[in-house]
């Protein structure tokens, strides 16, 4: 290494070989250095994070439906008629009819629920009867007074209401009018099966055609 140099810096530095050595290794690792802090100073693309819009927004802003009840609110209802405990009921918005008659204790045996609607949503201040006649609001509004059921119109709950008429006997009702088109007379109930002279003369009053 040091006969490579010329003569005249091996006269005035006398150095030695080692010392030559020593110093080009610096001078190696120097210059590496300086290049890699110039790569990684060098400017770089950054891609900025996608954005993701939250799923609930769009439904926190839909509105609720007429009849229908906040989530978390509570609507009162009455439950009358032939269910184990009749009363005025508090329960979550949203309940249905057959949630009105499991917290009145369920209907009573024997009792037909066919001509309810078990699925439907109940609204505050509603009143469900289970196999009776409802009875007019005070100051109007409401069902007609009391008077003859008409057969045209009668469900099988308001049917069954009547005196000596079950739940099978109000279904034959029923099925007769539908058979028939209807009753043209008060007369046609003798036709119906189960209905016989004496019940119907207990009958003939309470109904219109």
């Amino acid at each position: 290494m040091r006969e490579r140099l010329p003569v005249w810096v091996q006269a005035r530095c006398g150095v030695e070989p080692r010392t030559v050595a020593a110093v080009a290794v610096v001078l190696v690792a120097a210059v590496g250095f300086a290049g890699q802090q110039y790569w990684s100073g060098r400017p770089q693309a950054v891609t900025a994070p996608a954005v993701i819009a939250p799923a609930t927004a769009s439904a926190a802003a839909l509105p609720v439906g007429p009849g229908s009840a906040a989530p978390g609110s509570r609507i009162v209802v009455d439950v009358g008629g032939k269910v184990r405990e009749p009363g005025v009921r508090r329960l979550p918005g949203g309940s249905r009819v057959q949630d009105a008659l499991t917290a009145a204790g369920g209907v009573r045996p024997g009792t037909d629920t066919t001509g309810l609607n078990l699925a439907r949503v109940l609204v505050d201040g509603e009143q469900v009867l289970v196999g009776a006649t409802a009875q007019p609001a005070p100051g109007g509004g409401g069902p007609a007074g009391p008077g003859p059921l008409s057969l045209a119109t009668a469900t099988v709950e308001q049917l069954d209401g009547l005196p000596g008429v079950g739940p099978v006997l109000a279904r034959h009702i029923v099925d007769f009018r539908t058979a028939r088109g209807g009753f043209r007379g008060v007369e046609d109930l003798r036709q119906v099966d189960g209905i016989g002279e004496r019940r119907f003369a207990d009958l003939r009053a309470l109904v219109r055609p």
